[in-house]
């Protein structure tokens, strides 16, 4: 009885294990929202780089990020979870300021940027309507049943009620960032998409031309127009799927016009080049610096609000705005306390932060903004 039964055990697992390699392998395959994949024929392009190794991508600190061994990924996807965080998410959606969509088509004032929670904008500079790291879409994740909600269920004003883009910047290929169902609506109406080495291998898998999209390295730099674009460091990671990991690069990026200078931080921990970029390109009229989705398991990929605050002097910025929070649950920190810790470092450092809420509009050289503390009200 006792063999029999340890018997069926030892053939039932393998079964089990089986469907669920093969039911991965499926769902990644064939669900577009993965992308595609960097094969052979394309990392031969990618050699020049200083940043790519035997078929990855590197950070300047090749250490970082540092691998969890498969027990702490496992302990940390079940503590992601399981815990019971206070405080998590707002107790209400987030209020989005509403902006007028024939404004936005005819907009020919002073540079300005729209947020639209997380890391996503709409910048308007020198008549250029442009979209960095849009993500418009409930859910953080390749499937609307693999992640929790976004803050706010609505936008300044929604995609389709946008006009024609002739720009979009990404930072990287996570989930947050490079959205799939948000290329989708906005493939047709954009001019160009500007993004790291690799980036370009989704877009095109989502039906984007490969002659719309530009594909940039580290200190790159390409001028549309009147506006130049750089692509700078970050320290981060990539991909979308367990087996795609390293395999596009992750940036931070700078926008320029002749007047107007944008520092956009993309995702990255703290680290030396902050200050590189500054002496390099600085100062800037505005940072806008991710804050948000820390940990002490990964401090080398995504910076504490005191290092963000920090970097914001590094990069001889003018003044600062937190990223990467009020947008979506991706660590186990209260949802406020990016925005508190920032404000108080800031404070000791005598750096300039704003704080708009979502929709209001930051008008890039304008010194002398100031938005009320919001987020005390949710």
């Amino acid at each position: 009885m006792h063999r029999n039964t340890l018997k069926n055990i030892l053939i039932t697992i393998p079964i089990i294990i089986g469907v669920l390699i093969i039911g991965y392998l499926m769902f990644t395959n064939f669900y577009p929202s993965f992308g595609g994949d960097v094969l052979i024929e394309r990392q031969n392009r990618y050699q020049k780089s200083q940043q790519f190794k035997e078929g990855i991508f590197y950070n300047i600190n090749t250490s970082a990020p540092q691998d969890l061994s498969f027990s702490e990924t496992m302990g940390l996807a079940y503590k992601f979870f399981t815990a019971k965080v206070p405080n998590d998410r707002p107790k209400k959606d987030l209020k989005a300021n509403k902006i007028d969509s024939a404004a936005v088509a005819q907009y020919q004032g002073k540079a300005r940027l729209i947020w639209y929670g997380h890391s996503s904008f709409l910048l308007q500079m020198d008549g250029k309507n442009m979209l960095i790291d849009p993500m418009f879409s409930e859910v953080a994740a390749p499937h609307p049943w693999l992640g929790s909600k976004r803050f706010n269920s609505e936008f300044p004003l929604e995609v389709e009620k946008l006009p024609q883009i002739d720009a979009v910047i990404f930072s990287h290929d996570h989930y947050d960032h490079l959205d799939y169902q948000s290329v989708l609506k906005l493939k047709n109406k954009t001019l160009r998409f500007i993004v790291p080495l690799g980036v370009g291998v989704h877009l095109e898998a989502w039906g984007v031309s490969s002659n719309k999209i530009i594909e940039m390295d580290w200190w790159e730099e390409t001028q549309i127009d009147s506006l130049k674009f750089v692509c700078t460091p970050a320290q981060h990671f990539s991909g979308r799927k367990l087996n795609n990991r390293q395999s596009t690069l992750w940036s931070s990026w700078v926008i320029q016009s002749a007047t107007e200078n944008i520092y956009f931080s993309g995702d990255s921990g703290y680290a030396p080049f902050f200050s590189e970029i500054g002496e390099k390109y600085g100062p800037f009229d505005i940072a806008l610096l991710e804050c948000g989705q820390y940990n002490e398991l990964w401090p080398d990929v995504h910076m504490m609000p005191e290092e963000t605050a920090q970097a914001g002097l590094d990069l001889k910025a003018n003044k600062i705005m937190p990223i990467h929070w009020a947008g979506f649950k991706l660590a186990f920190h209260t949802w406020t306390d990016p925005i508190e810790r920032i404000l108080a470092k800031a404070k000791e450092l005598n750096i300039q932060v704003i704080n708009p809420e979502i929709g209001h509009e930051i008008i890039v050289k304008d010194s002398t903004q100031t938005f009320a503390e919001w987020w005390t009200s949710y």
